[in-house]
């Protein structure tokens, strides 16, 4: 079912601002004085006087694929539609099927759907198919929220581009900015970056603006995080480079407020798909909680992994909440002779790329991670998800559980809820509209069996961690946040956030 909504040009984007004299004289219904005006666009235009307001066609259907429908029926040429059999893509996914029509008729479009139903496919085949028809570079820019998300779209771009000798090179922090300078002005077909890394190149050099001047696509990929206040600085500076006459793609699972956004980046007549409404996880993901105390969650998180072969689990994710939980949890683990990988934002680049490459390889079975590892990584063996901390939100719920039970497989996810997170978890089944079962254990069993090993463990873990002077490093890695944040004037709008959020996933 097709729904026209006309949005008007000027709405709020990251923050309101308060309006002045004119503006609320401008734009406010006679009798309404204290309403904020809409703040400065993300993309500054030079178009001087407001434009009417676009419309953006939304189409709802979640229903699967018809049998009949192919690849070749979306207008895909034929090498794309072999390189897709190649890689065992038999039919389009109902994201795809809706999506890449609208891309190669050359509209804006925004995606929304779950963790592991093609996303990625459907926007990078439309702009392989169009750059292979006429190749220049950089003719798309993909922007991602994470280090480790960048790297794997670059796998997936290479593997789809393969026929037409794609050139395709990622962009992120921790990596030699000389050489990703020269990079760029060795104009890739395909950019894949982080926003912050970007920006600082775009600012550090003059000429780097230069090669995004014919980029004809603009990607933001988990849309929802890479349009989060803390994005907002670095996509001012990415926007200016642009040319008007680009298309503006964003995918998602989790979109929240920002359907206008496009609207914003938008030059074109726009098309957006959801396959939902709100937040939503699969029909073949088995979601349940554990309630235990706070000091033995470690003791019950080694019964789970010792019990995985049991199981018939292959791998898992285990996520925590802070950069110490992960690095901690590591060493205890390692202590007790648990083959892990740690991946967590105070690693090094190299580091991190070592751990994911570990893990996606079967080296270890176990994967420890932050919420760097919650966005679109796409690991087909992993069939269990462990929530150690609760998020605070339940889109960052929505994707961590997201890494198992994709593309049609099964998966489990355990969530450890302590007495202080029960609201957490309620907040969660209530956006989610469904309550979660509880895992089943028996108690006496796991405590008697573990417990005086797990707390020798964690102790000489703590110890271990101190040695390393892991708490100094991570106080000054603090500090030189807040004085980054600081610097983009982020800090006083960190507290609404969370009652935006909450406000969204229950609308």
């Amino acid at each position: 079912m097709d729904e026209v909504i006309q949005v008007d040009r000027n709405f709020p984007l990251f923050s309101r601002k308060k309006p002045t004299a004119t503006s609320t004289k401008n734009s406010l219904p006679s009798g309404e004085t204290d309403v904020p005006a809409a703040p400065k666009s993300v993309i500054k235009e030079s178009d001087p006087a407001p434009a009417a307001p676009k419309s953006v066609v939304k189409e709802s259907d979640s229903n699967p694929t018809p049998a009949h429908v192919t690849f070749l029926n979306l207008g895909l040429d034929k090498w794309v539609v072999d390189t897709c059999k190649e890689l065992g893509m038999k039919q389009p996914t109902p994201v795809q099927r809706h999506c890449i029509p609208k891309i190669l008729a050359g509209q804006d479009v925004l995606g929304l759907a779950q963790t592991g139903s093609g996303k990625t496919a459907a926007f990078a085949l439309p702009i392989l198919q169009r750059l292979s028809k006429d190749p220049y570079g950089v003719f798309a820019l993909v922007l991602t929220p994470t280090r480790e998300l960048a790297y794997q779209l670059a796998e997936q771009f290479r593997a789809f581009g393969a026929g037409v000798n794609l050139r395709c090179t990622v962009i992120v922090g921790g990596m030699d900015m000389i050489n990703q300078a020269q990079t760029l002005m060795q104009r890739p077909h395909v950019v894949i970056a982080t926003p912050g890394r970007i920006k600082v190149l775009i600012e550090e050099n003059p000429d780097i603006s230069s090669v995004f001047t014919k980029t004809k696509f603009l990607v933001l990929d988990e849309a929802d995080r890479v349009l989060d206040v803390g994005f907002e600085t670095d996509l001012r500076v990415i926007f200016q480079c642009f040319p008007k006459n680009r298309q503006t793609l964003l995918f998602s699972a989790t979109m929240t407020s920002n359907l206008q956004t496009l609207l914003e980046l938008s030059a074109n007549k726009a098309y957006f798909y959801e396959a939902y409404e709100g937040f939503k996880t699969v029909e073949s993901l088995k979601q349940q909680y554990l309630f235990i105390p706070k000091n033995v969650k470690d003791v019950y998180l080694l019964h789970i992994l010792t019990k995985m072969e049991e199981m018939e689990i292959r791998s898992a994710i285990i996520f925590v909440s802070t950069c110490r939980s992960c690095e901690l949890l590591s060493l205890l683990l390692e202590e007790l002779e648990v083959e892990v990988a740690a991946l967590h934002s105070f690693k090094s680049q190299s580091l991190r790329l070592s751990a994911l490459h570990k893990f996606k390889s079967g080296q270890v079975p176990v994967l420890l991670a932050t919420d760097v590892a919650s966005r679109g990584l796409d690991i087909p063996t992993v069939d269990l998800v462990i929530n150690y901390d609760i998020p605070k939100y339940a889109r960052d719920y929505v994707h961590r559980v997201g890494r198992t039970a994709r593309a049609g497989r099964g998966g489990l996810a355990v969530s450890f809820v302590t007495q202080n997170e029960v609201d957490l978890i309620h907040e969660i089944e209530a956006v989610l509209g469904k309550q979660l079962d509880e895992f089943e254990c028996k108690e006496k069993e796991v405590l008697d069996n573990n417990i005086t090993r797990v707390f020798k463990a964690r102790r000489i873990a703590t110890m271990k961690m101190m040695d390393e002077g892991f708490d100094e490093k991570a106080q000054a890695r603090k500090a030189q946040k807040l004085k980054t944040l600081a610097e983009k004037g982020l800090l006083k709008k960190k507290g609404k956030k969370r009652k935006r959020e909450v406000k969204e996933g229950k609308n």
